[in-house]
């Protein structure tokens, strides 16, 4: 009985349901936010036609264009002329980057759906065919495989989203650099820049593949272990990384926006920015930022705003 409670697989589905309910509300957190930065950075709207996801129809990535055009609908910036043909990677390939996250995020989930309703114990007893057996349900491996990969799905999220946190502070298209009044006096969005660039670094430490690891114990008898422990963990670590990559970049896009005022996003973008704005105000002189930045993160981890997302 103290075996099958203790089993170390419970613990690995635990903190694995934790990290697939999180990398769930950032998938759509990562389009809601990406989507402000597309229209912060004058972006075009092309490469979030359906057309396109069509001819390479991964399912993640035509739920990523529509989520877009459906956040977009109505919306001045992204309706007006544009100057250039193309965007960089981190706007114009989201569909791609974001949808393929989604797509991993929706295997790893079938992954534990299984686990949680399975039996891991060891012995297991089977009384209807009289039988004990010493078998090897606790291993983790197919737990910590599917961590190795969502740690690396969820670190992509990050990954592009600080790239377009730097897009948007390097004075481009019209935005002035750090995105702030008299830049060089005013740092701006400068050192925030910095933090998603560290929580992005160490993202890829944490995205070492636990599973390919493994260590001898009980005198030979454990000799190949999943290492899905671990694979969990870090998984929960790059998951909170991301979230606040993500509270960066909306802090970053929810000022490039009202630097193009009067002219507006999509109705549904505008509700979403006044009411971030009730809790990060609009920055006109260098303040500190951590406040902003916590404030950010907190807003994204308890809100509830995606209720007009129709992908």
């Amino acid at each position: 009985e103290g075996l099958a409670l203790l089993n170390g697989t419970q613990f690995m589905s635990a903190n694995g349901v934790f990290a697939i309910l999180k990398a769930f509300r950032l998938s759509k957190r990562a389009d809601l936010i990406a989507a402000i930065s597309l229209e912060a950075f004058d972006g075009r709207i092309e490469p979030f036609m359906d057309c396109i996801q069509q001819i390479r129809p991964h399912k993640g990535q035509i739920e990523t264009g529509e989520a877009f055009r459906n956040l977009l609908q109505g919306s001045e910036l992204i309706a007006r002329p544009k100057a250039h043909v193309q965007d960089p990677y981190s706007f114009r390939c989201i569909p791609q980057v974001h949808g393929a996250t989604k797509d991993a995020i929706r295997y790893v989930a079938s992954v534990l759906l299984t686990e949680i309703n399975s039996v891991t114990d060891n012995p297991t007893i089977f009384p209807d065919e009289d039988r004990i057996i010493s078998g090897g349900n606790f291993h983790g491996q197919p737990l910590a495989i599917s961590y190795d990969f969502l740690a690396i799905a969820l670190a992509e999220l990050g990954n592009i989203s600080e790239r377009r946190v730097a897009q948007l502070i390097m004075g481009l298209r019209g935005l002035p650099e750090f995105l702030v009044a008299n830049p060089g006096l005013n740092s701006g969005f400068m050192i925030p820049q910095y933090a998603p660039a560290s929580m992005v670094s160490q993202n890829k430490m944490y995205c070492y593949a636990a599973s390919s690891d493994s260590i001898v114990s009980s005198n030979g008898q454990e000799d190949h272990v999943s290492m899905g422990g671990n694979a969990a963990t870090k998984t929960v670590k790059v998951a909170e990384n991301v979230e606040r990559i993500l509270a960066i970049e909306l802090m970053n896009a929810a000022q490039a926006i009202d630097l193009q005022r009067p002219t507006k996003t999509s109705p549904y973008l505008e509700s979403f920015l006044k009411e971030f704005r009730t809790v990060v105000p609009f920055n006109d002189v260098d303040r500190v930022m951590y406040k902003d930045i916590d404030a950010a993160t907190d807003f994204l981890r308890y809100g509830d705003f995606e209720a007009n997302i129709k992908a």
